[in-house]
């Protein structure tokens, strides 16, 4: 090695600072003039040092993994043991299941319990929507011979979206119940009373003709009602919610924006049908025969 007097090497220790500053010059410098030299330069010096940074990284990624590990077996452990404790409450929640139902169906034979009537309906797929800027419906594919009539109900799996309004041989027509011509009579869980749900062409329909005294409450249930023979009993819609102070709406349990799959259920086998003529049945008169009272002014004495 050639020396070096102490004299040089301060000298060289001072010049290194000023010669990084215009070497760093120099490269942005020639980066505004030659971008794509530098780019490849960078490029270049990346692919280079790759292995190093790799090496470098090596030993913290495998610290990171053997700690990550450690948290993870610990997480297993407490998972395994949550779900051991849900299994036994799932098991003592089936036995008590088991118990109610073989009770139920007991009770229901000592009672002669009448089943409720078998609802029909049938799958679709939604093949268009056919909403405009004046009404919202969706079209829905149908095979030849579907049997679908107009006013038959459509759900999805949360709860109500429509009512059939149009027939074809292979699809019909589904009035939402956003639709600006729609009104359906509604029970509201918390509050007990009855509204009518409009249909205002926006995403969630309003609530109109409830009692002032009992407003809507914020996130109760809404439900179908029977008023009119429209729609059965206890359909879920919705849940209430104020978008505005004294404004209560209805948002939907399906989104109505994104419908894929929808049954049409037929209930008209699942009304209530009154009889032809109702009213009192005649009894025919009988002739009561009356003990004879010595007097009459006792009678309700003792």
């Amino acid at each position: 090695m050639i020396p070096i007097s102490i004299q040089i090497k301060q000298a060289l220790a001072k010049l290194i600072l000023p010669f990084l500053f215009v070497m760093a010059s120099l490269i942005m410098l020639l980066g505004q003039a030659k971008p794509k030299l530098i780019e490849d330069i960078r490029l270049k010096v990346i692919d280079f040092l790759l292995p190093a940074y790799v090496l470098v990284e090596r030993p913290f990624d495998i610290v990171h993994g053997f700690f990550l590990n450690v948290n993870t077996v610990k997480n297993i452990s407490q998972e395994k043991k949550k779900l051991e404790e849900e299994n036994a409450q799932l098991k003592g929640w089936y036995h008590v299941a088991i118990g109610l139902a073989e009770e139920n169906v007991e009770l229901k034979n000592q009672l002669h319990w009448i089943p409720d009537p078998t609802i029909s309906y049938i799958t679709a797929h939604v093949a268009a929507d056919g909403s405009g800027i004046y009404h919202k419906a969706v079209l829905v594919m149908l095979q030849p011979g579907h049997g679908v009539h107009a006013g038959e109900i459509a759900l999805s799996g949360f709860g109500l979206i429509g009512r059939v309004t149009e027939i074809g041989d292979r699809s019909a027509r589904i009035l939402l119940i956003n639709d600006i011509a729609s009104r359906i009579p509604v029970n509201l869980m918390s509050s007990h009373v009855q509204a009518i749900m409009a249909g205002d062409n926006s995403l969630y329909p309003k609530l109109i003709f409830y009692p002032e005294d009992k407003p809507p409450t914020e996130g109760e249930k809404v439900l179908t009602d029977n008023k009119g023979n429209a729609f059965p009993t206890g359909i879920p819609v919705g849940f209430v919610h104020y978008l505005e102070p004294g404004h209560p709406v209805v948002v939907p349990y399906t989104s109505l924006e994104s419908l894929r799959i929808v049954r049409i259920f037929d209930f008209k086998n699942y009304d209530i049908i009154p009889p032809d003529a109702p009213g009192r049945v005649n009894l025919a008169k009988k002739k009561m025969k009356t003990r004879p009272v010595a007097n009459p002014e006792l009678l309700g004495h003792d």
